[in-house]
């Protein structure tokens, strides 16, 4: 929670001077923003702690306009980095029956260069993910039906322990695609029976990192 105060008084985006903080982490000031200036500067000595892995960065808001969760994620030249993006809120999609992927975009818009998610997107490397999760104030839309379904705490929560869960499915899968990629010992004949030897593979699909296919 970054924005204590200014929730205290009710506010949902702006801190308790006024300063909406997910504008001002290209240089947050210790003063202005401090909670922003304390985590920018926790984040950056993890990164540079070669005993951390820093992997994720989500930043959790609520939206104004838009039903259901979904995610904002970054654009990046490298094309693998891309598609390794997108397999994270497709996961997630699978877990969350509130969670839109078909709302989920990724971008660089200039206004949002002062955001969590653009700024570490930029500083990170390839091994890290940055994104904003984004959960409607109102209600959400189960695929395939019309009608809205009233976000409760409960229904909050429950969207939390579904991100967890996916957690574990990506690291899972992440930890069969590692094991794919370690070379086989060549084998010979006699020790196969034989037979035709296959193992599995896995193959990243198109751009939008949403086809994971399995051989």
């Amino acid at each position: 929670m970054l924005n204590p105060d200014g929730v205290y008084l009710g506010n949902y985006r702006c801190s308790l001077m006024g300063f909406d903080l997910n504008r001002h982490w290209l240089d947050p000031s210790p003063w202005a923003h401090p909670t922003l200036h304390g985590v920018k500067q926790l984040i950056i000595q993890m990164y540079n702690d070669p005993k951390t892995s820093l992997e994720f960065y989500i930043d959790i808001h609520a939206h104004s306009t838009m039903m259901n969760g979904f995610m904002y994620g970054n654009i990046f030249e490298d094309e693998e980095r891309f598609q390794r993006q997108a397999i994270f809120p497709k996961l997630l999609c699978q877990n969350a029956e509130d969670f839109s992927y078909s709302s989920t975009s990724f971008n660089r818009d200039a206004v949002k260069a002062g955001t969590g998610r653009r700024f570490l997107g930029g500083l990170l490397d390839h091994t890290s993910y940055c994104y904003t999760l984004e959960v409607s104030f109102y209600s959400y839309i189960i695929s395939g039906t019309t009608a809205a379904v009233p976000y409760t705490e409960e229904a909050y929560m429950k969207l939390g322990r579904n991100v967890a869960r996916t957690f574990l499915d990506y690291y899972r899968l992440n930890s069969m695609v590692e094991k794919v990629a370690i070379p086989m010992p060549r084998l010979r004949c006699k020790d196969l029976g034989c037979r035709r030897h296959t193992r599995e593979k896995f193959h990243l699909g198109s751009s939008s990192g949403a086809n994971l296919q399995g051989h």
